[in-house]
């Protein structure tokens, strides 16, 4: 199969990054986005997320004529969805509290994409889904496009072929890992996966390895869920060694040196569009037997406010004047050397600690240009070498670079809850 005219819908973290990589190879790549400012920004051989590299691939992308960005899909060879896959937070939407998947991103890209279609394309879904998702996506297509014919209908005879390949990279490294790392491929027919396997040879170095869509959806909740329980190994053997007065970092650097012993780092919490949401994508479908998965998930999601109830505790412990505290937070986001905010514990620690503190909140993150929507009443983001001197009270969420560079004796006299363990 030739595809040399790709459709990429969701210009984000993960559409961009791959839509740039067939551009890179000189082919035709339309990016899909709802969002005007991303499709503007684009246009202009610009980005409107921080990844390092991406940049200067964009615009070369964009100024050779390979990559265009629009808000409507156009005919081609391949589509690529990888729009977001959160999952419901309200009650209603929840069973016995466990937040259940929310498809409607992807169900919107299929309608999108459906008019344009033609015998021949191939679909891919890049987002991460719950087991099943694949189907339901070629559900949905057939009944918008009841004149073709899909692979749950006539196998590998289909009008249309579609698979499953979902990212497995990291952010700050995407431009790297999206060439180099193995790619997992889950075609509905074993044609869909060869298809697919086809596309994605353009550009990728690692392995195409093939599977059926369920278990390539599966894996990816996997992986996630495995880094789950462990992350929430290390933030609950932080509590306890709080609890019983020992210093946590020091013990894991310990406890690694056993050669078959490898604890994570403890933080604030998970946060992230992959590790925060995967689990449940699971648990939602296995509720009486995905035990281990659901516990290590709640484990990191109080782990916030074991962090916020530790910032309390020291503001106490503060001297008495009715002088207006200042508080400092520096990071916001889910992770270090990045903007991205999604499902940061960060944020929910800053956004608790306005609503519960009666003093003046001031939040630094060197890579955050501007305050998520839910900060911007309560909160001032400020440069951290402007405001440290003026602090009462540092609390360390992300581990940046930049705050790696200052030495703790930098902060003389300012109290410090570091849950990054920058200065273990």
């Amino acid at each position: 199969m030739k595809f040399e005219n790709i459709c990429v819908v969701g210009l984000g973290y993960i559409g961009l990054p791959t839509a740039t990589m067939f551009a890179s190879r000189r082919k035709h790549v339309v990016g899909v986005d709802i969002n005007q400012h991303a499709v503007d920004t684009i246009s202009r051989g610009e980005i409107h997320i921080v990844e390092p590299d991406l940049d200067i691939a964009v615009h070369a992308a964009v100024k050779g004529g390979y990559l265009r960005a629009t808000t409507v899909p156009e005919k081609a060879d391949a589509f690529l969805i990888a729009v977001p896959t959160p999952f419901r937070k309200d009650d209603a939407d929840t069973c016995d509290g466990v937040p259940t998947p929310d498809l409607s991103y992807i169900q919107a890209a299929v309608r999108s994409i459906a008019p344009v279609l033609e015998k021949g394309n191939l679909i891919i879904l890049e987002s991460t889904s719950p087991v099943g998702a694949t189907e339901r996506m070629a559900a949905w297509l057939a009944d918008e496009r009841p004149d073709l014919t899909f692979p749950q209908q006539v196998g590998d005879q289909a009008d249309i072929l579609i698979a499953h390949c979902p990212e497995r990279v990291l952010p700050g490294r995407v431009m790297l890992e999206l060439i180099d790392n193995d790619r997992i491929i889950g075609g509905m027919t074993p044609r869909c996966a060869t298809a697919a396997c086809q596309l994605y040879k353009e550009f990728v170095r690692g392995a195409c390895l093939l599977t059926d869509a369920r278990t390539a959806e599966m894996a990816k909740l996997t992986e996630n869920a495995f880094r789950d329980v462990n992350i929430a190994f290390a933030n609950e053997l932080s509590m306890i060694c709080e609890a019983e007065g020992i210093n946590v970092w020091e013990l894991i650097e310990l406890a690694n040196r056993h050669p078959r012993v490898n604890i994570l780092q403890p933080g604030p919490g998970v946060g992230g569009h992959c590790i925060a949401v995967d689990p449940w994508f699971i648990v939602s479908r296995n509720p009486d037997t995905a035990r281990l998965i659901s516990t290590a998930r709640r484990v990191n999601d109080l782990k916030p406010g074991w962090v916020l109830g530790k910032i309390v505790e020291e503001l106490s412990a503060l001297d008495g004047s009715d002088r207006r505290k200042k508080v400092g937070f520096y990071g916001l986001a889910f992770k270090a050397d990045i903007d991205d905010t999604r499902e940061s514990p960060a944020v929910k620690i800053v956004q608790e600690a306005a609503r519960l503190l009666s003093a003046d909140i001031l939040v630094m993150d060197p890579y955050v240009k501007e305050l998520p929507a839910s900060l911007i009443p309560v909160c001032d983001l400020v440069e951290f070498e402007k405001v440290r001197g003026e602090l009462d009270l540092l609390v360390v969420l992300v581990d940046h670079k930049p705050i790696k560079a200052w030495a703790s004796d930098n902060l003389p006299g300012i109290p410090v809850i570091d849950t990054r363990g920058v200065w273990k």
